[in-house]
């Protein structure tokens, strides 16, 4: 099942590719110089109906040196059948792309991210035929988040680390850190890491603890029942007659509208003056909802409305 902590746990990489940094810390590798890295459609269907999708894929380009792809993928639990998977994403995107490929397994706990290392086989007595062995993210390479000035400087990385380490002892102390850390930031940018945060522990047991840490408004993930979510939605709602569903659906659209535009925004995806117009112009809040799930994978702003 897809959850909020699935898709924070990877997102965050195609808009913020400098939290790959312990990635190439932990392989001994410096991080790419000037290199140029871009989001690549994370579409690997061949024939339907069987549909393959990573859930993240980056090309690397290097300024100096061979390009290469990054295949992310969030896991938060051991899944049968998912080697097989992964190991036909690699050997898929190397075929397309031309490309070698670093298959990246994110954890946020040690069990999962123990049997997420693999080795992946595919054998027959003693010869192995093909080998796939993910390089994992998770507790035991991201540093924790001890410093609250390290959160200003990086807060991506540090809205990573929050998540990776949601399962450890010492969260409720790590999410005091990181909300310490994001005062000094200013106001929108304090506010968009906050909800990153807080959509990313839907699913863990201190999601309530970070909320009662977080104390600002506006709304970035639409229908998520973010605090920032509900206090918008509040305040939509002031001056109106108490239950009346029609001011909080004008509310709730226009969150939604509000977040689509940001989202095409971040991930610098052009919008025409006429895809605008149509985006705020609607207020049916399932199609607005269609709108955005699209709008985390879409490489023009047109591909919101292609019907499939």
């Amino acid at each position: 099942m897809v959850t909020s902590t699935h898709e924070t746990s990877h997102r965050i990489f195609q808009d913020h590719p400098e939290v790959l940094t312990p990635v190439f810390e932990a392989l001994g590798l410096p991080p790419p110089a000037k290199a140029i890295i871009e989001a690549l459609t994370p579409d690997a269907t061949e024939i339907k109906p069987l549909e393959r999708r990573v859930d993240t894929v980056l090309k690397v380009e290097p300024s100096e040196g061979d390009g290469f792809l990054i295949a992310l993928e969030a896991q938060t639990a051991r899944t049968p059948g998912k080697g097989c998977s992964w190991s036909y994403y690699v050997a898929y995107l190397h075929a397309k792309f031309g490309m070698p490929v670093l298959l990246v397994a994110v954890c946020r706990d040690r069990p999962t991210a123990s049997w997420a290392a693999g080795p992946f086989e595919c054998r027959v007595g003693t010869w192995t035929t093909q080998s796939t062995r993910p390089f994992v993210l998770g507790p035991a390479n991201v540093p924790e988040i001890t410093d609250e000035t390290a959160v200003a400087r990086e807060p991506a990385l540090a809205t990573l680390s929050a998540i990776v380490h949601s399962d450890s002892p010492n969260a409720p102390a790590i999410l005091g850190m990181v909300a310490r850390g994001m005062r000094a930031l200013d106001k929108a940018t304090a506010k968009y890491w906050c909800e990153w945060l807080e959509v990313g522990l839907e699913n863990t047991p201190v999601r309530e603890t970070w909320r009662e840490l977080e104390k600002m408004v506006a709304t970035y993930f639409p229908g998520r029942g973010t605090l920032f979510e509900e206090t918008y939605l509040e305040g939509k709602a002031e001056g109106k007659a108490e239950g009346k569903a029609e001011g909080k659906a004008e509310g709730k659209a226009e969150g939604k509208t509000e977040a689509i535009l940001r989202v095409l925004e971040k991930r610098a995806v052009p919008v025409s003056e006429a895809t605008r117009d149509r985006i705020t112009a609607c207020t049916d809040l399932d199609t607005l909802t269609l709108w955005f799930d699209r709008s985390l994978t879409a490489t023009t702003a047109e591909d919101l409305f292609v019907e499939k």
